[in-house]
């Protein structure tokens, strides 16, 4: 099985804001789903995303990061309209 440091360190070097700008990163294998799940929080604001099957094996593989990068980008975008204040 894929190693979940790696998996963010990915993400952190797609996306470096992540982490850096208020945003945690966690992400963790959910073996009843069968799928990683990215885990984005920033301040009280918590948002997950599943990841399609196969799509972090193939990014870190190093073969093709398109669809973890769109399922990332959506959840940044998220959790950033969440915390703009109304």
């Amino acid at each position: 099985m894929m190693d979940q440091n790696a998996l963010c360190a990915k993400i952190r070097e797609i996306y470096p804001d992540i982490g850096r700008c208020g945003i945690d990163l966690k992400v963790n294998y959910d073996p009843e789903q069968g799928r990683w799940v990215v885990h984005l929080q920033k301040g009280q604001r918590r948002l997950k995303t599943f990841l399609e099957e196969g799509d972090a094996e193939l990014c870190l593989s190093g073969r093709q990061c398109v669809s973890l990068s769109i399922e990332i980008n959506q959840l940044r975008d998220s959790i950033e309209r969440l915390h703009q204040p109304a």
